[in-house]
Parts: structure tokens; C-alpha cells; sequence
């Protein structure tokens, strides 16, 4: 295929910061990638460059945050040679990609959720896409239905379902007078806790914990944006530990 319009557009909602979301390349170097790394959009484009080195075409554009928060995000892609209009929520960002070629030339298939192991360092390194897609067009082409339907040739490697499955993670909200208290394990002399959270606000008590017999105690908590782990221990001379991340 080769191109000098293209429109994708795509749903989806994932708990996971990494993965490809699709991928398409072509023999004169082409390619177009869009994934989630570190939990922001990322769109890599190359419409072409020359062996020489005066035309380097590469661009990479970022758009959003906390991506993996399991809720449906919707983005929108549409190119008119190398004007961009990358749309993520609703939200546009305009940019021209590098290099001087208008045309956008793919000789392989296009993939969805994850590239194939071309050999290439790029293909190794990234991680397939877990989670929902859902109203993929390509082009105006549904590759939803299309998919569902069979009619795409090849359809699917791997385990396709036409449903998305909700996590099973219960999440639990707390107000500014509200905490969750739960009894200790006593004689243990292992103190261990993870868990998730997210938060707009810079400030606020996390966890905290009293040791038994007055050994002293552990609390973490959010300070201007940064988490803070403070551990005191009162039978020790440097009774003091403080980490910040």
C-alpha cells in the first residue's frame, strides 16, 4: 500500500504501561508504530529516508499520561502527507514529521496489538499489547467487524476474544477524613506491604504502622508530589530511616 492520506482511529483500555498498540513497516523503510510506553501514547513515523543520510524521516511524537488506568481512551490518527493530527481524548496535537516524502509505504500486513519478531532490535524489545481495543478503523476499513467476521486473511495469532474482561482488582476510595484499618501479625519479625494508588493531591498519609512491644514505627506517605518511607526504630542508635522516591 502506499498512501499519501491515512485515518486510524482506535479505542482501548489497558492496566498494562507498555505495549504496541499496531504496527506497520514496508521494504523502503517505512513504518509507522503506535504504542504505550510508560503509560503515555507514543507515535513513531518514517515516510522515508535515503541511504545517503541527508533525509532522515524518523518522528516521534508523545501524547498523554496514565494511560493504564483500565478506562477507555480513544485515539485518532490522521495524516494528509506529512501533516499529522494526532487526537488522543479529544485532545489534538498538530506536527509535521521529518524528512521530505509524502507518501506513507507499506509493503507487509498491519498488525494490531503487537508486532511481529522482524529481527530488528526495535521488535525484540517491545512488548505485545494487553488489554481491550474496541471500533479499530483503518482507513474505513472496521477491522473490528472484520475480524469478528473472519474475513481478514490472516485473522488472529494467539488468543483473540470478542469480549473484554474487567480486572479483578477492587479498588477502594478514600475522602480526606476516611481510613482502612487492619489488625497486625504480632511475633512476626517481617514487616512487608505493596499496593497500588493514584491521587491529584501532592500531600497525604499512605500507610502507617506501630510496631509491637515500642520497637517503633513505619509510615509512608505522599509529600509535595513524592513518595516519602519513614522507619523509626527506638532500641537502635541510628533510629532513623528515610527513603523519597
Amino acid at each position: 500500500m502506499k498512501t499519501l492520506k491515512d485515518v486510524i482511529s482506535l479505542k482501548f483500555k489497558t492496566s498494562e504501561s507498555e505495549g504496541v498498540i499496531f504496527h506497520g513497516e514496508g521494504q523502503q523503510g517505512d513504518y509507522v508504530t503506535l504504542e504505550l510506553k510508560k503509560a503515555k501514547l507514543v507515535l513513531h513515523l518514517n515516510l522515508g529516508s535515503n541511504q545517503l543520510g541527508s533525509i532522515y524521516g524518523h518522528t516521534s511524537v508523545m501524547a498523554g499520561s496514565l494511560l493504564d488506568d483500565h478506562h477507555w481512551h480513544s485515539v485518532v490518527i490522521e495524516r494528509h502527507g506529512r501533516n499529522i493530527n494526532l487526537t488522543l481524548d479529544r485532545n489534538t496535537q498538530h506536527f509535521r514529521t521529518n524528512g521530505e516524502f509524502d507518501y506513507l509505504d507499506l509493503d507487509y500486513e498491519i498488525t494490531f496489538g503487537g508486532m511481529p519478531f522482524s529481527g530488528k532490535p526495535s521488535s525484540s524489545s517491545r512488548k505485545n499489547f494487553k488489554g481491550c481495543m474496541e471500533s479499530i478503523n483503518y482507513n474505513g476499513n472496521n477491522i473490528t467487524d472484520l475480524a469478528k467476521r473472519k474475513k481478514l486473511e490472516p485473522s488472529n495469532m494467539g488468543n483473540l476474544s470478542f469480549s473484554c474482561m474487567e480486572p479483578h482488582t477492587v479498588p477502594v476510595f478514600f475522602n480526606a477524613t476516611s481510613y482502612l484499618e487492619v489488625p497486625g501479625r504480632p511475633s512476626q519479625d517481617l514487616f512487608s506491604v505493596s499496593f497500588l494508588f493514584r491521587t491529584w493531591n501532592p500531600n497525604g498519609l499512605l500507610l502507617f504502622s506501630t510496631f509491637a512491644d515500642d520497637l517503633g514505627n513505619v509510615e509512608i506517605d505522599v509529600t509535595e508530589g513524592k513518595v516519602s518511607v519513614h522507619v523509626n526504630v527506638t532500641q537502635v542508635k541510628k533510629n532513623r530511616i528515610d527513603i523519597s522516591s
